[in-house]
């Protein structure tokens, strides 16, 4: 892959790679011995990808990456934290990664139960509790503008969440207005594999 790549380029790797997914032909590159050789004194990836931590939602396969190409970061709900802030802004500097892709998926659980605690007014109990907290503005944002499923709620989510990054982190707000990097809320259909973009901050 290019050494150096603009948000777009990376977004035509991943595009592709899933397109590839989708049509059962990923050529799953970068996975050899020779690449493990190369990234022992670096990395370069094209890519962070902010996901949900999902067993369904392999950030690599279903992009048909290989070793080196995406920095990930996976929380539930990809709720946003410190530590969420501070990898995502080692990726930006010093890692110089082009795009940011903000990953949520159909049939969230996390998002359900948001959903379902907007909905009962029950709250969940343990560290679940936290996440909902952290996702339920997103479904109210989507209770008023008339959206009331789970995957919907999930579209609104992964909206919220990618502004809300170029809200927090300075870092990350200034490779964008420099044009260094873009950030692009994405929506992965579980049945299909086909990861669609709904949002997009910065030029791809």
């Amino acid at each position: 892959m290019p050494q150096t790549l603009t948000p777009a380029q990376a977004w035509r790797i991943l595009r592709d790679g899933n397109q590839r997914f989708v049509e059962g032909a990923s050529v799953h590159p970068n996975q050899d011995s020779a690449r493990r050789h190369e990234l022992v004194a670096s990395q370069n990836p094209v890519c962070v990808i902010f996901g949900c931590s999902d067993s369904r939602l392999a950030a690599e396969i279903i992009f048909d990456l290989g070793l080196g190409d995406a920095f990930v970061v996976r929380s539930a709900g990809h709720v946003i934290d410190e530590a969420v802030l501070g990898s995502l802004e080692y990726a930006i500097d010093p890692l110089n990664v082009p795009l940011i892709v903000v990953l949520g998926h159909d049939s969230c659980g996390a998002v359900t139960a948001s959903v379902e605690a907007y909905e009962t007014g029950t709250m969940p109990s343990g560290f679940v509790r936290d996440l909902v907290e952290r996702i339920m503005p997103s479904v109210l944002t989507a209770q008023r503008n008339g959206v009331t499923d789970v995957d919907g709620t999930v579209v609104e989510h992964a909206k919220q969440a990618g502004a809300r990054l170029i809200e927090t982190s300075q870092t990350i707000a200034t490779a964008v207005e420099e044009g260094r990097t873009a950030v692009l809320s994405v929506c992965y259909h579980l049945r299909e594999g086909k990861a669609e973009l709904v949002s997009q901050i910065g030029e791809i």
